[in-house]
């Protein structure tokens, strides 16, 4: 009897070694959601939270794929889990990958079931944040109520990727080429005293008169104490005065000079009202620099779910709607 034919013989799975798809399949896609869950969230437990799963469950899938890919992935210790070299090669490729599946789920989520809806992660800096983002933030609730929003505030510069953040909120000037960045309002920058201040030290005609003040400085979230910053003859001219208070808060910077205790370089929309009320009296307005902005800041256009391009129209229309300027004309 002739031996069988490969038509013959029963069906047999193909090569993985010749069919990528298969071999893609033939790995545990969910020890990839597992690994990378784990490298986010810093810990099996945690990842296992997000996840909603059990912490062992979380453990096997990771070993499965670490097995699979006969590589060490995670070094873990009992009071920590770091990448390996190899993890941080595989997470890298991986992570994208993740994303996009993730947002093409969304997408067909939003195409599916119509209104926007799901979870928007937000960064802003502390001041605007507080004073500007969260007072609107009822108002869009109303507009939206399925979708929900996580508001952090924070003057450190935002990672899109490490913070996991959808949307941000910056301020002054923008260099990373890597975002998208649309301009809301301008940013202008108001030196002010309060009318007692005034009444007794007087306030400064030239940024040479700085110096001569008690001043009150703000300090960066990267630690470093923001500089003053004036355009005098056209050049942009910066420099730090010596305070006798600092403070890493827009809103305690603000309460001491409100109180008399030095005069401060301060966002418009942080003082205006103090401006038009009297509290406050501006100086050297007509040496504000010009090319500051607030900015609210995205990935990509490409692509956007509904839920984050809902929320960016919001904002960038209803913040360029508020009054936030007390000074028609700088001067």
């Amino acid at each position: 009897m002739p031996p069988s034919s490969s038509l013959d013989a029963p069906h047999a799975p193909l090569s993985t070694r010749s069919d990528p798809l298969a071999a893609g399949f033939a790995m545990t896609y969910a020890g990839v959601i597992a690994f990378i869950a784990v490298v986010t969230e810093g810990s099996f437990a945690r990842a296992a939270d997000r996840l909603g799963i059990g912490r062992s469950a979380v453990s096997r899938s990771v070993q499965r794929l670490e097995d699979q890919l006969n590589v060490r992935l995670l070094s873990r210790t009992t009071r920590s889990t770091a990448l390996t070299r190899e993890g941080d090669v595989f997470y890298a490729s991986c992570h994208p990958g993740v994303d996009r599946i993730v947002q093409a789920v969304d997408e067909m989520r939003d195409l599916r079931n119509g209104a926007p809806r799901g979870h928007v992660r937000v960064s802003s800096g502390v001041g605007f944040g507080r004073n500007v983002v969260a007072p609107l933030l009822g108002e869009f609730r109303v507009a939206y109520p399925e979708v929900s929003v996580d508001l952090r505030l924070n003057d450190r510069p935002t990672d899109f990727t490490s913070d996991r953040v959808d949307v941000a909120f910056r301020s002054g000037r923008l260099e990373d080429a890597q975002i998208i960045a649309r301009r809301i309002i301008p940013m202008q920058m108001l030196v002010c005293g309060s009318r007692a201040y005034q009444a007794t030290r007087g306030l400064p005609l030239t940024v040479d008169d700085v110096p001569d003040h008690e001043c009150v400085n703000f300090r960066l979230g990267s630690g470093r104490i923001s500089e003053w910053e004036f355009k005098v003859d056209g050049q942009v001219r910066r420099f730090l005065p010596r305070a006798g208070l600092t403070c890493n808060d827009p809103q305690l910077v603000l309460q001491a000079v409100l109180e008399g205790q030095g005069i401060a370089q301060m966002p418009e929309y942080l003082v205006c009202e103090f401006v038009r009320s009297g509290a406050l009296v501006p100086c050297l307005t007509r040496l504000a620099p010009d090319d500051l902005g607030h900015y609210i800041c995205y990935q990509s256009r490409q692509h956007m779910p509904s839920r984050i391009r809902v929320f960016v129209d919001f904002m960038t229309a209803r913040i360029r709607e508020l009054d936030l300027r007390c000074l028609p004309e700088a001067g």
